[in-house]
């Protein structure tokens, strides 16, 4: 079969596709390490990927292994992609097309890390080293001849976008983002690649501003200390589900007495985006010198204006993805390969040395140069008799003809008869 793998790949995930932040709270892996080196005493090779709308255990194993390995963890019921299904799930996972902001960058950025813990617990075998850097690769591609990851699709992501192009950029900015449910998540999640200075968060339970702040290396901020925070940021975006105002404006006018520039006095401007539905932000803070106050009425045309693009720019990556995987798939079975064929240089090794001993006894007066040539020697014959032969092998590998390949390496170090009908 063209499309099957030559040695097995699985992916079990979940994500907001299927499941909420609570639920996916509910099966994260508190421990990566822990759980890390748990894994590699199951698969050849394994990457937890973790992020606030996901939760990925990539394996060099099957999808029963894995079944078996998370129920034992206490966590079944998981999404499963076996092999080909796993290879191409990857590429949409890297290329953002399976992301709640399509086409959004810091999948790639999660998809380092993750291989970075990995390689770090001696769990990253080279079979997933190859899948994980191949779809960062082919995910950076599809941007750059997409150009998917331009502008915004979600009210969250828009405010964000709005932020940026007011200032210029959100380069070296405080931000402070009030509320931390799922609309927080996501606006986090969309500021966390913007290089800031600093990200708040706050959240009428401290608890929750301490885990989303955590995720994105931001500060939790108590609601007793909202206004002097206020103070401290260039831009708040406002997504609660309080059913009154947050923000009200007599308090915000008072806080923002000491914020002003040191030479002319003047305002520091402040930018509040408000996406809550009800508001967050009394109507009057629009009053108050120095503040832009936005509203979701002002971030439709942001959105609209983008939403579009994206769909169009899905299905150019689509197509691109869909021929990179073929080339994917042989990548893969090539570097699989490598398995059988350490078999078979390991057998001619053995031969090698032993013939090479033999030889070296025989001769009269041998010093360290002819020991030398004659090990050189050895090497050369060995290395160039098994050319054409590692060559069948991964061509083998690269169609998905296992058994081939495996009868090849058979036959030559163990005598056995090819049973496989042809070899092109």
């Amino acid at each position: 079969m063209k499309d099957a793998l030559f040695s097995p790949l699985t992916i079990a995930g979940i994500s907001h596709h299927t499941a909420s932040v609570a639920d996916m709270e509910d099966v994260r892996f508190m421990d990566e390490k822990a759980f890390l080196t748990r894994a590699g005493e199951w698969f050849k090779g394994a990457v937890l990927l973790q992020t606030c709308n996901r939760i990925e255990v990539i394996v060099h194993g099957s999808a029963d292994l894995l079944a078996s390995f998370l129920e034992k963890e206490g966590r079944p019921g998981w999404q499963m992609w076996e092999n080909y299904d796993a290879l191409s799930h990857l590429l949409d996972l890297a290329a953002g097309l399976d992301s709640m902001v399509i086409g959004e960058d810091q999948i790639l950025g999660q998809l380092r890390k993750a291989l970075s813990q990995a390689e770090e617990s001696s769990v990253a075998d080279t079979l997933i080293t190859l899948c994980i850097n191949k779809a960062i690769h082919a995910g950076s591609e599809a941007r750059r001849m997409s150009g998917i990851n331009r502008g915004a699709v979600s009210i969250g992501s828009a405010a964000v976008l709005l932020a940026e192009d007011r200032l210029g950029t959100l380069a070296g900015r405080h931000i402070l983002v009030l509320g931390s449910g799922e609309m927080g998540v996501l606006v986090t999640q969309a500021l966390a690649a913007k290089q800031l200075s600093a990200i708040y968060v706050a959240n009428r339970t401290f608890g929750r501003a301490q885990r989303l702040a955590e995720k994105v290396d931001g500060t939790a901020v108590l609601m007793n200390d909202l206004y002097r925070y206020l103070s401290m940021s260039d831009v708040v975006i406002c997504c609660t589900a309080a059913p009154h105002p947050v923000i009200k404006s007599d308090e915000l006018n008072e806080a923002l007495k000491v914020r002003t520039w040191p030479l002319d006095h003047s305002k520091r401007p402040l930018i509040i985006v408000d996406i809550a539905q009800p508001r967050d932000v009394e109507e009057t803070v629009a009053d108050i010198p120095g503040v832009c106050l936005f509203t979701i009425d002002d971030l439709r045309k942001v959105n609209d204006d983008t939403t579009q693009f994206r769909k169009e720019a899905a299905e150019q990556v689509r197509s691109y993805l869909d021929s990179e995987l073929v080339h994917f798939i042989r990548l893969y079975n090539r570097k699989a390969a490598d398995e059988v064929l350490a078999s078979l240089y390991s057998w001619a090794e053995q031969i090698r040395t032993r013939e090479r001993d033999r030889a070296l006894s025989r001769l009269s007066c041998c010093d360290e140069r002819m020991k030398e040539v004659t090990d050189d020697l050895s090497r050369v014959i060995t290395r160039k008799l098994l050319t054409d032969v590692t060559l069948s092998i991964r061509a083998c590998a690269e169609r998905g003809e296992m058994e081939l390949a495996k009868e090849l390496v058979g036959a030559i170090t163990r005598g056995e008869m090819i049973c496989s009908r042809r070899f092109d």
